[in-house]
Order: C-alpha cells, then sequence, then structure tokens
C-alpha cells in the first residue's frame, strides 16, 4: 500500500471533533477498497468521480493522493480531459484549475 500524504489540518481537526464520523468514514472507505480494482485503478476512479461531483476539496485530495502514489501528471490530465464530453467545457476547466492548484 502506498504512504500517503498527511490529510489537511481541517480534516484532522474535524475528526478529533467528531471521532465517530471519522470511524464511519475509514469504514466506507475500506468497504469501497473490496473488490478486484487495484488501488491506482481506484485513485484514478476516484479523481474521475470526484471531477464529475464537481467537489472540488475531493479532486485537491484526490490529487495528493495520486501524485503520492507516484501516478503520471500526463494521465491526471487525461482524467480531467475525459470529463469535457460529458460535464462540458466550463466544468472541466474548473476541474483543471483544482488539478493544477499547489
Amino acid at each position: 500500500m502506498t504512504k500517503l500524504p498527511e490529510p489537511p489540518s481541517q480534516y484532522t481537526g474535524f475528526i478529533a471533533r467528531f471521532p465517530k464520523l471519522g470511524e464511519a468514514w475509514e469504514a466506507i472507505h475500506e468497504a469501497g477498497a473490496e473488490g478486484p480494482l487495484d488501488e491506482r485503478t481506484r485513485r484514478l476512479l476516484k479523481l474521475a468521480i470526484a471531477i464529475g461531483a464537481q467537489r472540488s476539496g475531493a479532486v485537491h485530495s484526490s490529487v495528493r493522493k495520486a501524485r503520492a502514489m507516484g501516478i503520471p501528471e500526463a494521465e491526471l490530465e487525461q482524467v480531467v480531459a475525459l470529463a469535457a464530453g460529458t460535464l462540458g467545457l466550463p466544468a472541466t476547466v474548473a476541474a483543471w484549475t483544482w488539478l493544477n492548484d499547489k
């Protein structure tokens, strides 16, 4: 398993305040990981889902984790580009900006 980057302080503060929600979130994560898809494929799919849902925080999180896994930038960019046909250009450009936030 890949060593993931430390979560943002806002997340850790929220989980410290609401530990049962943190436990539930971890259980959801573990349940979603069960199945035949490998970690890399799951990460790219989670990025695509975050883009489709237009969740900037989830896109940022997925991008941080994908980069930590060593997924090439060109592959992350392609996931964003694939969204254009479904989401349209304005939403895809928004996702592009989230990908490029450093």
